[in-house]
């Protein structure tokens, strides 16, 4: 059933875009592409699972529009943001004769966002692309933004570019055949915006996650709010010079975690998130900047709705500390040698901490274990 979407503008000049949630919105893509770019064609990238669930209600879709169109699938999965996956569609795009005023769509989650985005920033000297993102994590993040790329075997996300898509498509009906414990990884992305300025919208999270695991209407209010909450800090800071910064609350303990497990299923990037936001709530009370309690609330909530916030919780063994920290101080915050973290003084109350002690994370890594 189509109904009218929530809109949620990011107002970028003449790169603005806006983003759609709600449901149907794969089924009305082709004729939104056409409106976009009349007469281009498109090269739509995916995975061989979403191939499988969502791709022919968006190529039906697309051949009811007359939009002409080429896929190129990767397998599912972290290890897939690659130079070998890139260079795969890259090829692809190229085999598939797409000039440069044609279109890459994204469909799939955050890997395929990323991967097939920073394609289009590189391929014919940059190539415009539309996310139809398919995951929870990635409609509420990844695909919101402009952040594109792969990983390195240095560390995760080193290698990519900033390349603003021209339009969001956000269809909770994709949600709908989404695995639990893949909506339970995109719902940390969603409470990171409330521990990061808005006590409010977490306090409001509390009392709603039950409805939004459960499908109901605060699920597409808690998508929309989680947009809006991004889409305000990139109109701010693009290229994350400033606050933007703060959206990576977590992400420096968990890119850590994920690069330790190899990026794979033992730890979704949502799962790393998780531990990593109670890891910074941690140890930002262990540096006095932050109520004990407040930290306490923000896990609990965090396990209440089943996701993981010990490294504990993480199957099988971990690299020792020192592995964690060279993890770490590869970092894309890092600066100059100096390490910056994303810490706060309470739920809702995040800063960006910069030169803070490596020997002080070290010693608490090692008594986190």
């Amino acid at each position: 059933m189509t109904t009218e979407p929530h809109r949620v503008p990011v107002s970028l000049g003449d790169r603005s875009y806006d983003i759609l949630i709600g449901r149907g919105l794969i089924e009305t893509a082709g004729e939104r592409i056409a409106a976009l770019r009349p007469g281009a064609r498109v090269g739509v990238v995916t995975d061989e699972n979403v191939a499988q669930s969502q791709l022919p209600r968006l190529l039906a879709s697309l051949d009811a529009a007359g939009v002409g169109h080429a896929v190129i699938a990767v397998p599912a999965g972290e290890a897939s943001k690659s130079y070998a996956r890139l260079q795969e569609v890259v090829d692809g795009i190229l085999a598939a004769r797409l000039e440069r005023n044609d279109l890459v769509v994204a469909l799939g989650g955050g890997v395929i966002g990323d991967l097939a985005g920073f394609a289009a920033a590189i391929t014919r000297r940059g190539m415009d692309f539309v996310q139809v993102p398919t995951s929870l994590l990635a409609q509420v993040d990844s695909s919101v933004g402009g952040k594109t790329g792969i990983n390195s075997g240095l560390g995760k996300n080193l290698v990519g570019a900033f390349h603003q898509p021209r339009l969001v498509l956000a269809d909770l009906d994709a949600l709908d055949t989404l695995p639990e414990r893949q909506f339970r990884a995109g719902y940390a992305e969603v409470a990171k915006y409330g521990l990061i300025d808005d006590a409010e919208f977490f306090f409001w999270l509390e009392a709603h996650a039950r409805d939004i695991f459960a499908g109901g209407p605060a699920r597409a209010e808690a998508i929309a709010r989680a947009c809006a909450a991004k889409a305000r800090v990139v109109a701010a800071d693009e290229t994350e010079q400033g606050d933007r910064a703060l959206l990576n609350l977590g992400h420096t303990f968990g890119h850590a975690l994920e690069k330790a497990t190899g990026y794979s299923d033992r730890l979704l990037h949502g799962e790393g998130v998780a531990i990593g936001m109670a890891l910074a709530h941690r140890f930002s009370v262990k540096l006095g900047l932050c109520p004990g309690q407040d930290a306490e609330r923000a896990e609990a909530h965090l396990r209440a709705v089943g996701l993981p916030t010990r490294l504990a919780d993480i199957p099988g063994d971990l690299p020792p500390t020192e592995v964690l920290m060279d993890a770490i101080a590869q970092d894309k915050k890092v600066s100059r040698g100096s390490l910056t973290f994303i810490l706060t003084r309470g739920i809702g109350q995040a800063y960006v901490a910069r030169g803070v002690d490596p020997e002080a994370v070290a010693v608490f890594l090692g008594e986190a274990r």
